[in-house]
């Protein structure tokens, strides 16, 4: 049992970083009905920018709002650049730029940082485990869990309480009608995408203290992926929830399966319980079910 509640709030801290990547899945698909193929290379690259930042001397929050700052610009510069002029061309084509983006960036990422493993050094969080009875939490899980929390809970209040957010949520849930009323769909898609690398960036930051950071990060994207889909991809609190159950999910099946296999099931896993929801909610936990009729 202790062995099971240290897995289980191990898995509930690392799944609200998976939060934070698949929140950016949700809000590109929401605003635009596109799959972005990219996210794992933008948590790549807030892992690198964070890394630098601190590898120059800054605090680790300023480093952190640093890799803010900078995923802000680069998600309104990429809108603009690669994605802008393809408004209103076939979901497969913005879907195959996304996958065309993502060789780009890693490409640039391998040139800048290489890839050999990096390491926040000196440690941001101390090593010293933080003991609650019989369960141990290493101390960088759970600063890691508190700075995911707090971000989501900016997110959330950012969508429900401000205008920009609520014209997000306009825009996503009928585009002709948020039009009609002024609001500008370029607008809402650089938001969309500069959130997106911000939400990516910060879990990528919290990521590498936990891993280090190299090339497999980016990898992360497709992990993320069953979080997404498990939740419903237009849920905003859908992919929340989702990424705490694949984060624990994904740490049960490492601690109790894998002494059975040559390795592999904790990455399997979450794609195996990802089908055999949709076999039976093809939306997800709490996607929004399309009915049409002719």
């Amino acid at each position: 049992m202790e062995i099971f509640v240290q897995l289980v709030l191990t898995g509930i801290m690392v799944g609200s970083i998976y939060a934070l990547v698949a929140l950016g899945w949700v809000l590109i698909y929401k605003c635009s009905g596109v799959l972005n193929m990219a996210m794992g290379e933008l948590t790549l690259i807030g892992a690198y920018v964070s890394l630098t930042f601190y590898g120059w001397g800054f605090p680790f929050p300023i480093a952190l709002l640093a890799t803010l700052l900078i995923g802000t610009v680069l998600g309104i510069l990429t809108e603009r650049i690669f994605l802008r002029r393809l408004i209103g061309e076939p979901v497969l084509t913005i879907i195959m730029v996304t996958v065309g983006l993502s060789f780009f960036f890693r490409g640039v990422i391998e040139l800048i940082w290489g890839t050999d493993t990096r390491v926040f050094h000196p440690p941001v969080f101390p090593y010293e485990p933080i003991r609650l009875g019989p369960v141990v939490i290493g101390q960088v899980y759970l600063w890691s869990f508190l700075a995911a929390l707090a971000l989501l809970g900016i997110l959330v209040a950012f969508f429900r309480y401000t205008r920009w957010g609520l014209a997000m949520q306009a825009m996503a849930d009928d585009e002709m009608a948020a039009m009609s009323l002024g609001i500008s769909p370029k607008f809402v898609y650089a938001a969309a995408w500069a959130i997106a690398f911000m939400a990516a960036g910060v879990g990528g930051s919290l990521l590498g203290n936990i891993n280090g950071v190299n090339i497999s990060v980016g990898y992360l994207g497709l992990l993320v992926l069953p979080a997404v889909v498990l939740g419903g991809l237009n849920s905003i609190p859908g992919a929340i929830l989702g990424g705490i159950i694949i984060g624990v999910l994904q740490n049960l099946a490492g601690g109790y399966l894998d002494r059975f296999t040559p390795g592999g099931v904790k990455e399997i896993f979450p794609f195996l319980v990802m089908t055999l929801v949709l076999l039976i909610k093809p939306y997800g936990l709490f996607g929004w079910v399309r009915i049409e009729r002719v």
